[in-house]
Formats: structure tokens, sequence, C-alpha cells
């Protein structure tokens, strides 16, 4: 998604160093109450085989990343971490008709009247949504665009530069979601995949690794962990309300995309799994990141809770970039 920039204008830009960067990712997750960092390997027809899996507790973020850093070996991978909810927005655009040199400025374009600052402050990102290749009329084609305003990205790109952890890349959390439902896509069929964290939940839909569908439900964690049963219910009918809503739009908008299942991300949720599989058309799997990662050398993930720590640093560690030569 966005790299680094130099500049208050957005500029792509690759680092290179004389030492050779290990295969695969160092991500790190700013969280309320700490640092949760991730490095991993990845190569075709083998699971993912997480290296390391760290949560540093702590506010000083800029003293945590500095050790995470130091204690990870920073140096020998490229790094990437990602914004929080409230950072960035994402939003829905018609794809303009022009040359790919010239899309990024179209985009800015049209953002000028959506975005709830000036676009001029903003550094922008695009994703393609890819159309129904079978279709006989071609559809609107769509894309969405992600915008996070100069300062948020200019303020992280100085915490690691003073941490002295070279930033590769400033990622969001819909797309380390997208990574983590595209290993369990069923053949030629999308996923639903829902998370719940501090800032609410997040529901993504992938399709052929690709993200279709991203929604953010305004229902805090502690919420559905109530102990009074009637409280925690009611959390779950909102829940329940906001998916069927958002599904039942998805399958109107992408009738081409067959959704196979809503799986839920991990977490010390109790009856969530029962409560959405009684009230919804599709299956409701619980995820065990366990199954989808080599934990061998960090044991500790076959913990839920730390799964659910985790999730955002593990997707993100799954990016995968095409070699450019």
């Amino acid at each position: 998604m966005i790299r680094p920039r130099s500049t208050s204008t957005m500029v792509r830009m690759r680092f290179f160093r004389k030492a050779k960067k290990r295969e695969g990712w160092l991500a790190i997750a700013l969280q309320r109450d700490g640092l949760a960092a991730v490095s991993m390997q990845t190569a075709p027809d083998i699971r993912p085989q997480v290296r390391q899996a760290v949560f540093y507790p702590g506010k000083d973020h800029a003293a945590l990343l500095e050790k995470a850093g130091r204690e990870l070996h920073a140096h020998a991978y490229r790094s990437i971490t990602v914004l929080a909810n409230g950072e960035y927005q994402i939003l829905s655009v018609d794809a303009p008709n022009v040359a790919p040199d010239e899309l990024k400025t179209a985009v800015r374009w049209r953002l000028k009247d959506m975005l709830d600052f000036h676009v001029d402050d903003a550094t922008i990102d695009v994703l393609d949504l890819p159309l129904d290749p079978n279709a006989a009329v071609r559809a609107q084609h769509s894309m969405f665009a992600i915008a996070a305003r100069n300062s948020v990205i200019e303020a992280r790109q100085k915490l690691f530069t003073s941490a002295k952890v070279e930033l590769a890349v400033i990622d969001i959390p819909e797309m380390a979601q997208r990574n983590i439902s595209a290993l369990v896509e069923p053949v030629g069929r999308g996923v639903a995949m829902l998370s719940f964290g501090s800032e609410g939940g997040l529901l993504t839909v992938s399709y052929r690794g690709e993200l279709y569908l991203t929604r953010r439900i305004d229902l805090p964690l502690e919420q559905l962990l109530d102990d009074d049963i009637e409280r925690r219910n009611a959390s779950f009918d909102r829940v329940t309300l906001e998916l069927q809503r958002s599904l039942d739009n998805f399958e109107r908008q992408y009738s081409f995309i067959s959704v196979a299942k809503l799986v839920l991300a991990p977490s010390n949720v109790r009856g969530l799994e029962d409560y959405l599989a009684s009230n919804l058309y599709m299956p409701v799997d619980t995820l065990d990141l366990a199954a989808l990662f080599d934990i061998e050398r960090a044991p500790d993930l076959a913990d839920t809770l730390l799964q659910q720590r985790f999730m955002v640093p593990l997707g993100a560690a799954l990016r995968h970039e095409e070699t450019v030569l």
C-alpha cells in the first residue's frame, strides 16, 4: 500500500543496502497497550513460517519500537507497519478511464469533495476491484481509494526513523485481514471474515485474493464480552443485522461472487459463532491461526488471545510483492 515518502508528494521508493535482506517481512503493529511484532518467511506451497511473534507492553511506542528493532534484528528484514482505524479513510470510487501513470492524479481529483480534510494534505493509494471476466455487459468499474493525512504518514515515518527501523511499507488492517482470508478461500468462491478488537469490528470479503468489501462495525470488543446475557445478546443482534445488510448488498453488487462462508477471527467472545450460525444463511467458522501458520518457533500463538493480538501483524507479514527488474 502506502510507502514512506521523502516529501509531501507521494513518491514510491525502494531502499537499498549492501547487506542482503532475509526473505520475508517484519510486521510491527502499534497497539494501545504496547507493540506487536511478527517476522515471517513465506514460500509457495508451504505454510507461512512465523519466525518470531513478540509483544512489547507499554505506552511509549518510540522506546518500544527501538527495543523491538534491536532485539528482532530489524535491519535484516523489510519492515511494514499498519495504520490504526481513524488514521486513514478507505473509499469506493469509480475507476477513472486514464492511463496507469495518471491514475492517482485522477483519483485525487475525485476525492477532493469526499475527504474530511483537504486533498492537498493527503497521501493516496488505490486498490483495484477486478470485474467479472465472464460478464456479457461491462459493468461499472470501481476501486478503493485509501487516503491518509500527510501528517499521519510523516509522523509514522519519523517514529521508525528515530528508532533506526527502516520502514518499507505502511499498510492498513483491511489488507492484513484480506491476506489471511485469502488463505482460507475455497477455489472459485469468496470468503467473508469478521474480526473484533478494541477499535470495533471489521468485516471484509475477499475473492481470488482480492479485497471486494470492507465495513467497520462500531461495536467495541468489550460489549461482546459483557457478562450480562441480555446486553451481550443485544450486541450479537447488532452484529447480525450489520452482517445481513452488508452481505445482502454485496450479493446485489457482485452477483458473480459466491460467498462460501463467514469466518470469525480468533477472539475470546463466547457464543458468537453459534449465534451467527443460527441467524445467517451461510456457514460460520472460527479461525485457528495455528492451522494456517507454521508456529513451531512461536508456539505461544496456539493461544486464542495471542492470536487475536497478533492477527493484524501476521496478516501484514503475508504481504507479497512481485519483483520488478
